[in-house]
């Protein structure tokens, strides 16, 4: 199954931006790096026992393949899905365990308002997988629909 038209614009979207989160942060200092750690270190705990470095080169080298993934077209959009929810539940679940992002666990303060866009990454990935899902079962006849 090839690339959708509809599967374009968010694919697009969501690819350049990721690719260019990951391309910036080439060359960083250990401090920049071990900043963030903490920060993801709050999502998953495994990543404190990294070195700053190490953790800022898997962090860069990450958003790079997923970003090329999103624009590459010959990457299948269920699969690039997967990875960008999967990727933005741990930008969610990192934003909800960081003192003074949110308000009331949910809704962003001030602070917090930068990370909370992850959750329309987490709607464009959960996007493309429930469209894969819902075109093949559609296929299959598990829709209501036979084709």
């Amino acid at each position: 199954m090839g690339l959708k038209l509809r599967q374009l614009p968010p694919r697009l979207a969501a690819g350049a931006y990721i690719l260019n989160s990951g391309l910036s942060k080439r060359g960083l200092d250990d401090d920049a790096y071990a900043g963030m750690q903490e920060m993801a270190a709050r999502a998953v705990p495994q990543l404190a026992q990294m070195s700053a470095r190490d953790f800022g080169k898997l962090l860069m080298r990450g958003e790079v393949a997923l970003g090329a993934a999103l624009l590459l077209p010959v990457v299948p959009s269920w699969l690039v899905g997967m990875g960008l929810t999967g990727f933005s539940a741990a930008l969610l679940r990192m934003y909800r365990n960081s003192p003074g992002m949110t308000i009331d666990g949910i809704r962003p303060t001030p602070e917090g308002t930068a990370v909370a866009k992850d959750v329309f990454l987490l709607g464009i990935g959960m996007g493309l997988v429930l469209d894969h899902i819902t075109t093949r079962n559609k296929k299959k006849g598990l829709l209501g629909r036979k084709k």
